[in-house]
């Protein structure tokens, strides 16, 4: 596999660095922003690492992982009420799922999988 290249690490790296700008547009508090901006740029970091290392096939299920926390991250830490930042973890949560999902070897596998022509 090349590096650079795998769409769904590039989806979860805009997705990450959405998340740790989105305090400068969205009404937010203290513990929101920095809880956006920490997973965000972690999330990032990890899809870079996605990017870097194509053959390191680990950092997909950190992805699903960091997906999880920013889908929980409103609960969790109490910011559950302001509306427009939770409802921007969540999204950016739900993308970040989907890409480490996606880029996982079995479902890649399974979604490349070439059978040979059709019989007529």
């Amino acid at each position: 596999m090349q590096k650079w290249t795998r769409w769904q690490a590039w989806m979860a790296l805009v997705a990450g660095a959405y998340a740790a700008l989105s305090p400068l547009w969205t009404r937010t508090n203290d513990t929101a922003t920095w809880t956006m901006v920490a997973l965000g740029v972690i999330t990032a970091a990890i899809a870079l690492w996605s990017l870097a290392m194509a053959e390191d096939r680990v950092s997909e299920y950190a992805l699903v992982v960091m997906g999880v926390l920013f889908i929980a991250s409103p609960w969790v830490m109490g910011f559950e009420r302001l509306d427009a930042m939770a409802l921007t973890a969540w999204i950016v949560g739900a993308i970040t799922v989907t890409a480490g999902v996606l880029g996982m070897p079995q479902v890649e596998e399974r979604m490349h999988l070439h059978h040979g022509p059709i019989a007529h």
